[in-house]
């Protein structure tokens, strides 16, 4: 999406090729690579803690490969003379953090060598990320503890694909989607109204460019300046650190008021008219879109569910494409 630096989750809204559901299995690897739990965890650990923003740059990641040919870790495959890859199709020039894939795939092909996929690694890995930057915030979200924090046993077996088009990425929705859109290209691949307010709820993680929010608070139309559903005093914020010649670079804003931290903050900030995205504020504009943000607002809980059965959902989307364990080397 744009320019945002952390997540998006606004992707293709007409898709080339068909999606299907991959039979997969949460406890695919237990014999034939019974250490992959905790050398993923080891990886997500180290770069989490150097990184704050590795998190919402990981599911980021998951997203947009997800959404192009299903999830085959095909966004990790460079250019090459012949081809231009997805990574360098213009809404993913900003991805990154490619190295903690690299680290957590070298460490599991020590262990077992030509097992486990790059797609399971890029599928796991922001769970495990996730779980790490909220257990550093005094809470568990991803595992079952006597908070009563939802499991997320991320499902396996997915193989990776060799097809990675920089094109495909030209039909990655924009920030500015309305909710039609949005609608038609989340039942495109299978997901229904509610994964898409649940999903859009990882913008609770990251920062966003200024170009992938300038429609709002710069010439909104020909007779605003800024968008009428931004509260006065964050819009007013906003444009200060993105004023209409904006020559810096990486100025921008957090994704909401606690942006590394996995809560339920985007919903009531998105009800109070402080959502970065136009496509946040279409999520408004539909009653049945606008009774799940205001459920997810006054809910962690169900929030937590509703998240993880859609990224559970989400991640299960594959075009069945050929194996492929060397995305080391391949990148």
């Amino acid at each position: 999406m744009a320019s945002v630096v952390a997540l998006a989750f606004f992707f293709l809204f007409m898709f080339p090729t068909s999606f299907h559901v991959r039979s997969l299995s949460s406890n695919y690897y237990d014999h034939s690579c019974p250490q992959l739990e905790s050398i993923v965890a080891s990886a997500v650990k180290k770069a989490a803690s150097s990184d704050k923003t590795v998190p919402a740059v990981l599911l980021r990641m998951h997203f947009h490969d997800c959404f192009i040919r299903g999830c085959d870790a095909s966004v990790l495959l460079n250019s090459n003379g012949k081809n231009k890859a997805e990574k360098d199709g213009p809404p993913n020039i900003s991805l990154h953090a490619f190295y903690v894939i690299d680290q957590a795939k070298k460490a599991l092909e020590a262990s077992c060598p030509g097992i486990v996929s790059c797609a399971d690694v890029l599928a796991w890995l922001p769970g495990m990320q996730l779980l790490w930057l909220v257990t550093l915030n005094w809470y568990y979200f991803l595992i079952t503890t006597s908070s009563g924090g939802p499991t997320w046993d991320v499902p396996k077996a997915r193989k990776d694909g060799r097809i990675s088009l920089a094109t495909e990425t030209r039909q990655l929705p924009a920030s500015t989607f309305n909710i039609s859109q949005l609608q038609q290209n989340f039942a495109q691949r299978g997901l229904s109204i509610e994964d898409l307010v649940a999903l859009s709820g990882g913008h609770t993680l990251g920062f966003s460019h200024c170009s992938s929010f300038q429609n709002r608070i710069h010439s909104f139309n020909a007779t605003l300046d800024v968008d009428p559903t931004m509260q006065p005093s964050f819009a007013a914020r906003l444009r200060s650190v993105c004023p209409a010649h904006n020559k810096v670079k990486n100025a921008g804003s957090p994704l909401d008021s606690t942006s590394f931290v996995f809560d339920n903050a985007y919903y009531k900030l998105l009800l109070q008219g402080k959502s970065i995205f136009s496509s946040d504020q279409a999520l408004l504009t539909n009653p049945k879109t606008k009774a799940l943000v205001s459920k997810f607002a006054s809910s962690q809980k169900a929030f937590e569910k509703a998240f993880v059965d859609s990224m559970i959902k989400m991640s299960s989307l594959t075009s069945g494409q050929e194996i492929r364990l060397d995305c080391i080397v391949v990148r």
